[in-house]
């Protein structure tokens, strides 16, 4: 019987966590559709808009070059995506693997990197953008994103879970280190690796401090801070165009999320947190 209770205990507080995480944007696609913005002020809140519209959305692209920031997010997000995969595989491969002087050092430097927040280096990185050239261009966004402490940690800790033995297998065949790599290790790693690139698509899609400190041209900008400036032009008028233009940003990333979520518990489950 406790165990009963205990189990209709955890579901009750898991559905009640699902509520509270899903509610805010139930809201803002519930926002997006209203025909008024009288429906938002209500309170309580309802989810249910009483007249149906997709007018908003319409508003969004007139207002703003709304289709140029999504390409621009695109393209930073996937480039540094694709980027994080390549330097971190490879650098969590070196620290896991191989053998070399220096090594734990190094792989101390990467774990204190994650304990420096973005705010602090914003000034020096604008600065080096500024000495070569690219600030106002997307490479001032791709370039600081490149490598990542976080994504070399979680690949180092997936690669140490994996099995010496395939690797020795590997080099009875004659394998050196890249190709036991490439053909070895890459495979039995797309969890991991897919989970890196979900977390990492998710923060640079997301991310509004560096496109605000380093992009001034409207045309360059990403998704946060064209929403911002959509805000910005409607913070006295429709709350529906704003909700509209928040709501059209998370869906890339809500489909992203929803179809490769099982990745991340696969992750987690195989890799596990040892140092």
């Amino acid at each position: 019987m406790s165990r009963i209770l205990a189990r209709v205990a955890t579901f009750a507080i898991l559905v009640l966590a699902a509520l509270a995480i899903t509610a805010p944007f139930l809201w803002i696609f519930r926002g997006a559709f209203s025909a008024s913005d009288a429906e938002l002020y209500k309170l309580p809140p309802t989810f249910s808009p009483d007249n149906l519209t997709a007018a908003n959305f319409g508003k969004v692209t007139d207002q703003v070059p709304y289709f140029r920031f999504f390409v621009n997010s695109i393209i930073v997000s996937t480039t540094i995506t694709a980027a994080q995969i390549v330097t971190c595989a490879t650098a969590g491969y070196a620290f896991a693997r191989l053998r070399f002087r220096g090594k734990g050092m190094l792989f101390a430097i990467v774990i204190g990197s994650l304990m420096i927040p973005i705010q602090v280096t914003i000034v020096p990185l604008f600065l080096v953008m500024s000495k070569l050239g690219l600030t106002n261009t997307l490479w001032s966004l791709i370039l600081p994103g490149i490598f990542s402490g976080f994504g070399i940690f979680l690949l180092r800790q997936h690669f140490l879970a994996l099995p010496y033995e395939l690797e020795e297998a590997a080099k009875i065949d004659g394998a050196g280190h890249f190709r036991t790599f490439a053909r070895v290790i890459l495979p039995l790693s797309g969890p991991s690796i897919a989970t890196l690139g979900i977390l990492c698509f998710t923060y640079w899609w997301n991310d509004l401090l560096l496109p605000l400190v380093m992009i001034s041209d409207t045309d360059r900008q990403t998704l946060p801070v064209g929403l911002v400036l959509l805000a910005g032009r409607f913070s006295t008028g429709s709350l529906g165009t704003i909700a509209a233009g928040i709501a059209m940003a998370i869906v890339p990333v809500l489909v992203v999320f929803i179809a490769a979520q099982r990745y991340i518990v696969q992750s987690i489950a195989s890799s596990g947190l040892k140092l």
